[in-house]
């Protein structure tokens, strides 16, 4: 069994991995924000909560510097949406300050500690892959959030450490539950935390999933830019009429 650290941990998808993956008998740590909720996810059996805000460096790196792991899951982030009539760069540094920086400095926290065959594993979306209406900041920050995994990927690797990109569809969680438009084949943030425990054993270095929807919005990346972006606006209008009408 392994020993899992996962950040963000108090809620949504990263809470259920935490729960799920002490059930099925691994040692988890479980980082988050939320005091309350770390005491309860430690009454459960092999879970230790380990409280720090991943947006704040030093506290960070106080709060992992003597950690030892097996697997690592970058999982804390986010989610705010743009209003193209009134954009706010502020949203945009609030999304990217824990979506990117948060992620960076808790990779940062935890190499020292690193070893041969240890794991990181990132967690994405597949919003990285196509222009979705108003997801400038969110769509923006997972593509920064991949691209810097899969850099890390190749300089990491003459270390034997392993990286790994988990790009999750849409899930329910309190997040998203505050979404306002339609979440085509979501799932629960419990089957995703079987989705995610089963691509982070396995050897992939890049987990989709629900596996219907990914493979959809895959086929779409590979389509031409301009065929990506009549699509996604014809999903914008859709949206949008649907709105009007509600």
């Amino acid at each position: 069994m392994a020993k899992i650290l996962i950040t963000g941990a108090t809620s949504g998808i990263g809470e259920s991995l935490a729960i799920y993956a002490a059930e099925e008998g691994h040692e988890v740590i479980a980082c988050g924000r939320n005091e309350e909720k770390l005491e309860e996810l430690s009454s459960k059996a092999r879970i230790t909560g380990c409280r720090f805000d991943a947006t704040d460096f030093e506290a960070t790196k106080d709060a992992l510097r003597d950690i030892k792991f097996d697997i690592a899951v970058i999982n804390a982030g986010t989610c705010e949406y743009v209003d193209i009539n009134d954009v706010e760069p502020d949203m945009f540094r609030r999304v990217f300050e824990i979506n990117v920086f948060g992620a960076v400095n808790v990779i940062t926290a935890l190499l020292p500690n690193a070893e041969r065959g240890n794991k990181i594993a990132f967690v994405d979306s597949l919003a990285r892959l196509l222009p979705f209406t108003r997801s400038q900041a969110y769509g923006g920050s997972k593509a920064a959030l991949h691209y810097i995994a899969k850099s890390f990927e190749v300089d990491l690797a003459s270390k034997g450490i392993k990286i790994q990109s988990i790009s999750p569809g849409f899930v329910k969680t309190p997040l998203t539950d505050k979404n306002d438009f339609e979440m085509p084949m979501a799932i629960s943030s419990e089957a995703a935390a079987k989705y995610m425990l089963d691509g982070i054993l396995s050897d992939s270095s890049a987990i989709y999933f629900p596996k219907r929807f990914s493979a959809f919005i895959r086929f779409l990346n590979f389509l031409p830019e301009f065929l990506q972006r009549k699509i996604c606006i014809g999903m914008r209008k859709k949206t949008k009429r649907k709105k009007n009408n509600d």
